[in-house]
Protein backbone atom coordinates (compact mmCIF):
# COMPACT_ATOMS: atom_id res chain seq x y z
CA UNK A 1 0.00 0.00 0.00
CA UNK A 2 1.25 3.25 -0.60
CA UNK A 3 1.04 5.72 1.79
CA UNK A 4 -0.62 8.91 1.43
CA UNK A 5 1.53 12.12 1.56
CA UNK A 6 -0.22 14.99 3.62
CA UNK A 7 -2.50 17.96 2.23
CA UNK A 8 -0.21 21.12 2.78
CA UNK A 9 3.57 22.29 2.49
CA UNK A 10 6.15 19.63 0.62
CA UNK A 11 9.50 19.04 2.54
CA UNK A 12 11.38 21.12 0.19
CA UNK A 13 9.27 24.30 1.34
CA UNK A 14 9.03 23.65 5.02
CA UNK A 15 11.32 25.76 6.95
CA UNK A 16 14.09 23.91 9.00
CA UNK A 17 15.56 26.63 10.77
CA UNK A 18 18.74 29.14 9.57
CA UNK A 19 19.26 29.26 6.23
CA UNK A 20 22.57 27.91 4.94
CA UNK A 21 23.55 31.51 3.74
CA UNK A 22 22.96 33.37 6.99
CA UNK A 23 24.39 30.76 9.14
CA UNK A 24 27.84 31.74 8.28
CA UNK A 25 27.43 35.48 9.20
CA UNK A 26 25.21 34.38 12.15
CA UNK A 27 28.28 32.13 13.52
CA UNK A 28 30.52 35.14 13.12
CA UNK A 29 28.80 37.06 14.55
CA UNK A 30 28.32 34.80 17.82
CA UNK A 31 32.10 34.83 18.08
CA UNK A 32 32.20 38.58 17.73
CA UNK A 33 29.57 38.62 20.31
CA UNK A 34 31.80 35.97 22.56
CA UNK A 35 34.71 38.10 22.30
CA UNK A 36 32.81 41.29 23.16
CA UNK A 37 31.71 39.63 26.43
CA UNK A 38 35.15 38.31 27.37
CA UNK A 39 37.03 40.98 26.66
CA UNK A 40 34.36 43.15 28.37
CA UNK A 41 34.33 41.49 31.73
CA UNK A 42 38.09 40.30 31.81
CA UNK A 43 38.63 44.48 31.94
CA UNK A 44 35.70 45.07 34.14
CA UNK A 45 36.53 42.31 36.79
CA UNK A 46 40.38 43.72 36.47
CA UNK A 47 39.13 47.26 37.02
CA UNK A 48 40.33 47.93 40.73
CA UNK A 49 37.48 47.65 43.08
CA UNK A 50 37.82 50.91 45.15
CA UNK A 51 36.71 52.52 41.89
CA UNK A 52 33.55 50.77 40.75
CA UNK A 53 31.25 52.82 42.79
CA UNK A 54 33.13 56.26 41.49
CA UNK A 55 32.31 57.97 38.21
CA UNK A 56 35.64 56.51 36.69
CA UNK A 57 33.92 53.14 36.54
CA UNK A 58 30.19 54.79 34.66
CA UNK A 59 32.05 55.38 31.33
CA UNK A 60 33.30 51.78 31.18
CA UNK A 61 29.70 50.37 30.95
CA UNK A 62 28.13 52.99 29.51
CA UNK A 63 29.99 52.84 26.04
CA UNK A 64 29.11 49.22 25.75
CA UNK A 65 25.32 50.41 26.02
CA UNK A 66 25.90 53.12 23.80
CA UNK A 67 27.40 50.74 21.49
CA UNK A 68 24.71 47.92 21.77
CA UNK A 69 22.55 51.19 21.45
CA UNK A 70 23.78 52.14 17.82
CA UNK A 71 23.61 48.20 16.65
CA UNK A 72 19.89 48.38 17.96
CA UNK A 73 19.15 51.56 15.75
CA UNK A 74 20.57 48.94 12.90
CA UNK A 75 18.64 46.31 13.73
CA UNK A 76 15.13 48.02 13.85
CA UNK A 77 15.90 49.79 10.65
CA UNK A 78 14.42 46.20 9.68
CA UNK A 79 11.39 47.20 11.12
CA UNK A 80 11.35 50.63 10.22
CA UNK A 81 12.09 50.63 6.46
CA UNK A 82 9.44 47.49 5.56
CA UNK A 83 7.05 49.36 7.10
CA UNK A 84 7.58 52.36 4.97
CA UNK A 85 7.32 50.46 1.80
CA UNK A 86 4.10 48.82 3.19
CA UNK A 87 2.36 51.59 3.95
CA UNK A 88 3.47 52.76 0.32
CA UNK A 89 5.29 56.14 2.01
CA UNK A 90 7.39 56.74 -0.66
CA UNK A 91 5.93 55.46 -3.98
CA UNK A 92 5.80 58.76 -5.33
CA UNK A 93 9.47 59.25 -5.27
CA UNK A 94 10.89 56.34 -7.52
CA UNK A 95 14.50 57.47 -6.84
CA UNK A 96 13.85 57.45 -3.08
CA UNK A 97 11.94 54.23 -3.36
CA UNK A 98 15.17 51.86 -4.78
CA UNK A 99 17.78 53.71 -2.79
CA UNK A 100 15.05 52.53 0.40
CA UNK A 101 14.62 49.16 -0.97
CA UNK A 102 18.65 48.63 -1.54
CA UNK A 103 18.79 50.07 2.38
CA UNK A 104 15.91 47.04 3.74
CA UNK A 105 17.30 44.66 1.87
CA UNK A 106 21.16 45.56 3.82
CA UNK A 107 19.49 46.15 6.90
CA UNK A 108 17.37 42.70 6.47
CA UNK A 109 20.65 40.62 5.56
CA UNK A 110 21.91 41.96 8.63
CA UNK A 111 19.27 41.94 11.29
CA UNK A 112 20.03 38.91 12.52
CA UNK A 113 24.31 39.45 12.75
CA UNK A 114 23.81 42.92 13.95
CA UNK A 115 21.00 41.45 17.26
CA UNK A 116 23.71 38.87 18.26
CA UNK A 117 26.83 41.56 18.57
CA UNK A 118 24.10 43.75 20.28
CA UNK A 119 23.42 41.58 22.69
CA UNK A 120 26.52 40.95 23.56
CA UNK A 121 27.46 44.27 24.23
CA UNK A 122 24.03 44.43 26.30
CA UNK A 123 25.01 41.72 28.28
CA UNK A 124 28.14 43.27 29.32
CA UNK A 125 26.57 46.86 29.46
CA UNK A 126 24.17 44.79 32.30
CA UNK A 127 26.90 43.13 34.19
CA UNK A 128 28.63 46.33 34.52
CA UNK A 129 25.42 48.27 35.38
CA UNK A 130 24.96 45.74 38.21
CA UNK A 131 28.97 45.99 39.19
CA UNK A 132 28.62 49.63 39.41
CA UNK A 133 25.34 49.81 41.98
CA UNK A 134 21.63 49.09 40.71
CA UNK A 135 19.33 52.06 42.31
CA UNK A 136 15.59 51.76 41.64
CA UNK A 137 15.39 54.81 40.02
CA UNK A 138 13.85 55.18 36.78
CA UNK A 139 16.58 54.81 34.86
CA UNK A 140 17.64 51.81 35.74
CA UNK A 141 13.92 49.81 36.46
CA UNK A 142 13.50 50.63 32.88
CA UNK A 143 16.55 49.08 31.87
CA UNK A 144 16.07 46.17 33.38
CA UNK A 145 12.41 45.86 32.18
CA UNK A 146 13.91 46.35 28.73
CA UNK A 147 16.48 43.76 29.72
CA UNK A 148 13.35 40.97 30.65
CA UNK A 149 11.46 42.28 27.42
CA UNK A 150 14.75 41.26 25.38
CA UNK A 151 15.36 37.77 27.00
CA UNK A 152 12.42 36.12 24.59
CA UNK A 153 13.03 37.78 21.61
CA UNK A 154 16.17 35.62 19.92
CA UNK A 155 14.07 32.73 21.30
CA UNK A 156 10.91 34.18 19.34
CA UNK A 157 13.44 34.89 16.25
CA UNK A 158 14.65 31.25 16.06
CA UNK A 159 10.58 30.47 15.87
CA UNK A 160 10.53 33.24 13.11
CA UNK A 161 12.94 30.77 10.91
CA UNK A 162 10.71 27.97 11.09
CA UNK A 163 7.73 30.53 10.76
CA UNK A 164 6.15 29.04 13.90
CA UNK A 165 6.45 31.94 16.22
CA UNK A 166 2.90 33.79 15.50
CA UNK A 167 4.54 36.99 15.44
CA UNK A 168 6.06 36.76 18.96
CA UNK A 169 9.36 38.02 17.73
CA UNK A 170 7.93 40.89 16.17
CA UNK A 171 5.61 41.79 19.03
CA UNK A 172 8.06 41.00 22.20
CA UNK A 173 10.95 43.28 20.28
CA UNK A 174 7.93 46.48 20.05
CA UNK A 175 7.54 45.85 23.67
CA UNK A 176 11.54 45.80 24.32
CA UNK A 177 12.04 48.77 21.72
CA UNK A 178 9.58 50.67 23.96
CA UNK A 179 11.44 50.14 26.93
CA UNK A 180 14.54 50.55 25.31
CA UNK A 181 13.67 54.33 24.03
CA UNK A 182 12.81 55.13 27.60
CA UNK A 183 15.95 53.77 29.18
CA UNK A 184 18.65 55.18 26.33
CA UNK A 185 16.47 58.83 26.52
CA UNK A 186 14.76 59.45 29.48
Amino acid sequence: MEQVKSIGRSEKSKSRGIPKGELGWIAIALIIAAAIVIAGLWSMLHFDPALLHTRRFEPVFKNYGSNARLALFFVLANYVLAKVLQKRLIDPWEPVKKVVVACLRFARKWHTPMAVIAIGLIIVHVVGAFMYGFKFDFHNLSGLIALLALLPVPVAGLFRYRRMDRKWHLRLGLIFTVFFLLHAFI
